[in-house]
């Protein structure tokens, strides 16, 4: 009898073994090992500025290693295309946004992955408006202005924008129509470069996200005339928006975050989630964001998927309406 109840006890211990083994590792053993976080855009643009924000301030608070590295091309969806090909484990992720994830997959035809299907969205960080802005020595002063002179000499006018066929650029197309004027659209390959050829007079206005611009702009060097969102931004109060400018109802914005390999863990998902929006509760990251630009905004896992997927099928119209094309 003891002898049977002995042998028992000791199979029980080792199913106890197998099954322990086999269970996912509880979310605090998560990292054990740095994390990088792609960002698929060039230094110095709106999404490296956010990203290396909070891989620095999740290294700090968490004392976890975060590594931001730059995989740029193709409209971001040359690093989009990394991380879906990443194992889930979730020691790659990436610094997706409404322009390589709602607006690109429209674009290009044969991208090797689907946002909504690929991606596991992680944690939201912020939504930024666009702004039109111009050089300092402009002779443009308002965006009135801008439509003066585009109805003036209709297609001599132009704008640089990140690339064709991004948020920033279709906001400048749905401007455009919205004021039934005619601009020369200029891509770049990123936000810095085209901010750069707004400063030397090489394009006459700049349509960019307000982090890629915001530094010009605090030193005087960029003149912005309007925010593309509903209310003005936080950070540059004084700056109207296209509505007031006698656009009613026009409204455009972008918005950042992190996704991760479909697979991820969801342990690894929910430990992520719920550091980044304790930084975004934290005055001094809203602060740093804000400094930037940008609005923070925290959401959980779920509300963040259930954005991306809408604003998926919403843009799909826009960007049909604008023909824009990948040159």
């Amino acid at each position: 009898m003891i002898r049977s109840l002995l042998s028992f006890t000791a199979l029980a211990l080792a199913l106890g073994a197998t099954a322990q083994a086999q269970t996912p590792p509880p979310a605090a053993t998560y990292p054990t090992k740095p994390v990088r976080l792609i960002v698929p855009f060039p230094p110095g643009g709106g999404t490296d500025i956010l990203s290396r924000l909070v891989a620095t301030k999740l290294t700090e608070v968490t004392k976890w290693t975060v590594v931001p590295d730059n995989r740029a091309g193709a409209g971001g969806t040359i690093g989009i295309t990394e991380a879906v090909k990443a194992a889930p484990t979730g020691y790659d992720l990436v610094m997706g946004q409404k322009d390589n994830l709602v607006v690109a997959p429209w674009l290009y035809k044969n991208l090797p992955w689907d946002p909504t299907k690929d991606l596991v969205a992680v944690a939201h960080v912020a939504y930024t408006p666009v702004i039109i802005a111009t050089g300092a020595n402009s002779r443009f002063k308002t965006l009135a202005d801008v439509v003066a002179a585009a109805r003036a000499e209709p297609g001599k006018i132009t704008y640089g924008s990140p690339g064709n066929g991004t948020t920033i650029h279709l906001a400048g197309d749905l401007f455009e129509k919205a004021a039934g004027i005619k601009l020369s659209h200029i891509p770049y390959k990123g936000s810095n470069p085209a901010l750069m050829d707004a400063l030397a007079g090489n394009v006459d206005l700049l349509v960019s996200s307000v982090p890629s611009a915001m530094g010009q702009i605090k030193s005087g060097k960029l003149r912005p005339l309007a925010v593309t969102s509903a209310k003005r931004s936080s950070s540059l109060p004084d700056v109207p928006t296209v509505a007031e400018s006698g656009y009613k109802g026009f409204d455009v914005s972008s918005w950042y975050g992190i996704f991760a390999p479909a697979g991820t863990p969801a342990n690894v998902v929910t430990t992520v989630n719920a550091e980044v929006n304790k930084l975004l509760a934290s005055p001094e990251m809203q602060a740093a964001i804000q400094a930037q630009g940008a609005e923070p905004e925290s959401l959980s896992a779920a509300q963040f998927s259930t954005l991306l997927k809408t604003d998926y099928a919403k843009w799909k119209g826009i960007v049909e309406a604008s023909g824009a094309k990948i040159e």
